[in-house]
């Protein structure tokens, strides 16, 4: 067997797991490209001086590479809502406790999250946020209930995300429970109710929320922006979307679609968003294609149909995504206003701007995931109880049980086995961990 086709083969099951889902970790990585792009496009920086991101002197590209861009992070956003649900549901344990679940959860995000807190408090957020109501709901993640742009933007801006995922890894031990009773015949019906809640989400921010005053960089009211796209409750039904569909794979109720259809799928739901008004390019325009996508690459890698994204190289992108994704804030946006201020360039030198964004974004991602995320998953994770003491009475060797054995994850590579030596690091959940 070729390197290649090894890195094809169908990943290993543990008698009473579901099958890993390599290829999903892999795709994360082009989720979090997406929103890399969209940040890196920007002709006006969420942070003071809210500055020109986008380095081009063209006016004509520049505002062609914006446009182009322009609904590419608002995608990766709601896939990795949706990836959420469907992959906590994938890998649920029966029966585990739900303070179990939330303590990985939150040991799983906050470390990142504090260490970039803390270096964009010490790099510009500490100067221009004016007291400690615009920091503290940051700090805890709670910053997206508050409608006020300099509250739910504030000190790290990709972190807006994560207050969602707060609230989907709080609700999830309780909506996960009826999801499950759903007749299997009626899972299609309740996929369609979750969309439905989503365009009600829109058509609420469209003609109940006020249109004034006008949003400094949107097209929309800053209440309507937050209402259809920030407001956590109204992210849910993404969430529970994402169970459904993992239901639907797990029941093999999920149609036979090859990749190359959900691909070009995405392409046409991604037109739509450009052309539909812009509060319904948030989420409405591209959900169907975003879960035929997630859910068909999973069901590829249940049946071991190739997906080009099990090998070393995706999976370790797919790992250091999440930290990618949350350091944009530092590698994008400060560096820009500090190293390069307002100036633009020529198109060849402007992509070589966009690839130093590109390598310092990885560089901070990987830093993260291998010096904070991944110690403290391992120090953290799970309670450290005394185990219970031995037996005293001998075991015969020949019913002696045999050794449990080792945890089979979603995500496994090589970068990923030492962590999965270290029982209850939580990292069979790696998948749902990039917002």
């Amino acid at each position: 067997m070729t390197a290649g086709s090894a890195a094809e083969a169908r990943p290993a099951a543990q008698p009473g797991r579901r099958p890993p889902l390599p290829s999903l970790t892999g795709l994360r990585f082009f989720a979090a490209l997406l929103v890399f792009f969209f940040h890196s496009s920007l002709s006006n920086s969420p942070i003071p001086p809210n500055a020109a991101i986008n380095p081009f002197a063209d006016h004509g590209l520049a505002g062609a590479v914006e446009t182009l861009f322009s609904k590419s992070g608002y995608v990766g956003v709601s896939f990795f809502f949706v990836l959420s649900g469907f992959v906590l549901a994938w890998v649920a344990k029966p029966g585990e406790r739900p303070t179990a679940f939330w303590r990985r959860r939150l040991v799983k995000i906050f470390p990142n999250h504090l260490v970039v807190f803390a270096a964009a408090m010490v790099l510009w957020a500490g100067s221009s946020v004016t007291g400690v109501g615009q920091w503290l709901p940051n700090l805890f993640l709670l910053h997206t209930f508050f409608p006020q742009p300099q509250i739910n933007l504030s000190v790290n801006p990709p972190t807006w995300s994560l207050g969602s995922e707060l609230l989907f890894y709080a609700l999830f031990p309780l909506i996960v429970i009826p999801i499950r009773k759903i007749a299997e015949k009626r899972l299609w019906l309740w996929a369609g109710v979750m969309v439905a809640g989503m365009v009600g989400v829109q058509l609420v921010a469209q003609f109940l929320i006020p249109a004034t005053p006008k949003s400094a960089i949107t097209p929309i009211s800053d209440m309507q922006f937050w209402f259809g796209y920030l407001f956590p409750p109204g992210r849910v039904f993404e969430f529970a979307l994402g169970i459904i569909l993992a239901r639907l794979v797990m029941t093999r109720r999920w149609p036979h679609l090859p990749i190359s259809a959900c691909l070009v799928l995405m392409a046409a739901g991604y037109g739509a968003a450009l052309l539909l008004p812009f509060q319904y390019g948030f989420v409405v325009a591209t959900i169907i294609p975003v879960g035929a996508l997630i859910a068909t690459v999973a069901q590829a890698d249940t049946e071991g149909r190739p997906t080009r994204m099990r090998g070393p190289v995706m999976q370790w992108l797919g790992e250091v995504s999440f930290g990618f994704y949350l350091v944009q804030g530092v590698t994008i946006f400060y560096l820009r206003k500090q190293l390069l201020g307002t100036h633009t360039y020529s198109w060849p030198v402007a992509l070589a701007v966009v690839a130093l964004f590109f390598a310092a974004s990885l560089l901070g991602g990987w830093l993260l995931h291998r010096y904070v995320e991944m110690p403290a998953m391992r120090r953290w994770s799970r309670s450290r109880r005394r185990p219970a003491p031995a037996s005293s009475a001998p075991v015969s060797s020949a019913v002696a049980p045999a050794p449990a054995p080792a945890a089979t994850v979603p995500a496994a590579s090589a970068a990923a086995e030492p962590v999965q030596r270290h029982h209850g690091t939580g990292k069979e959940e790696v998948l749902a961990d990039v917002t």
